[in-house]
This record gives structure tokens, C-alpha cells and sequence, in this order.
């Protein structure tokens, strides 16, 4: 997850991340590398997290999608969710209602520090953060541009969101793999 440090103190562009080969993320100009393959576990939640939202999507006009894909916020960054509803098509340059990323210990700085402070300056209505060992998931609201606590989501939880016209929710028993019993 760590800056390129080749050239953190150049400012690049969106120009910049298509000529750049391998997996990155440009932050506000600057150059973050992508982990490298997730473990089997987070992609089991990237994909679970993706099937409630898409289950329980009750909207004609928005989609839930997988990362890698490109959100391109300014010329100066471009970010990929680990899953997100884009109500647009077929490009994603506005802000999706909804964003959730979950940890891994390559990326947890960057999602709990610095994708959350950008997701909040964009205005990213619902930003839910998953926690994977702990079996949690961090829902937080953005309210006059800024991220409130709403819920913190155990295993046998359910969570619903207005999405602003549209709504969905998240049944985290299917999510999350049952806690050991015994």
C-alpha cells in the first residue's frame, strides 16, 4: 500500500495512471501500489458484500460492482473499491452512494486513513468498513461532509441503507463465515 517513493513529490494525472502498468491507485496525484493478491478470505467477503447489496438493491437506476474497477473523482485521482454502487453508466466519474472496502493488512492504513478522508471530501453517502479477523463491519454516514458513526455490524446483524431513492441492505450472517462454535 505504500507510495511510490520514485516520485512522491511529483503530482501525476490521469494521463499518468493509464501509461503506468501494474495495479495502482492515484491519490490526490500521488502513486499507491495495490497489494498483492488478496487472501482467498477477502475476496469470499468482496464477493459476499457484493451479493447482498445486489439482492437487496431495490433501485432501476443504480448497480453494485467489484473492484478492479476505476473511479475516476478528478484528473488527480483514481480509486478502486473493493465493491461499490455506481449509479451511472458507462463511466464512473460521480460519486457512488455507497462504498465498502474490506481490511487486509496491506491496505488498512490506506482504507482507515486515507480512502476514508477522500470518500468524505467526495461526499460518499455510505462508507462501510469490513473487518474480516473480527468478524465487524464499521458503518459510517456522511452528514454535512462529514463521517458519522452509525453502526458497528457483529455477525448475526442486519443493516439497511437509504441510498438517497434507492435503498438496499446487508444481511452480515451471509457475509461473514460462521464464528467457531464451542
Amino acid at each position: 500500500m505504500a507510495a511510490d517513493p520514485e516520485d512522491i513529490f511529483q503530482r501525476h494525472t490521469w494521463q499518468d495512471y493509464l501509461e503506468r502498468e501494474g495495479r495502482w491507485e492515484l491519490i490526490d496525484g500521488v502513486f499507491y501500489d495495490m497489494a498483492p493478491a488478496s487472501h482467498p478470505r477477502h475476496q469470499r467477503l468482496v464477493l459476499r458484500l457484493a451479493t447482498e447489496l445486489e439482492e437487496h438493491l431495490d433501485c432501476d437506476d443504480c448497480e453494485v460492482y467489484i473492484a478492479p474497477i476505476d473511479w475516476r473523482i478528478d484528473d488527480h485521482t483514481v480509486v478502486q473499491p473493493d465493491v461499490a454502487i455506481f449509479c451511472e453508466r458507462p463511466y464512473f466519474s460521480r460519486t457512488p452512494p455507497l462504498i465498502a472496502e474490506v481490511l487486509s493488512p496491506a491496505t488498512a492504513y490506506k482504507d482507515l486513513e486515507i480512502k476514508r478522508k477522500l470518500y468524505e471530501r467526495c461526499g460518499v453517502k455510505l462508507y462501510v468498513i469490513v473487518e474480516p479477523t473480527d468478524l465487524f463491519a464499521d458503518i459510517f454516514e456522511c452528514v454535512r461532509g462529514q463521517y458519522q458513526f452509525r453502526h458497528k455490524a457483529l455477525y448475526d446483524h442486519s443493516f439497511e441503507f437509504d441510498l438517497g431513492g434507492c435503498r438496499t441492505r446487508i444481511d452480515f450472517k451471509h457475509v461473514f463465515e460462521p464464528p467457531p462454535t464451542g
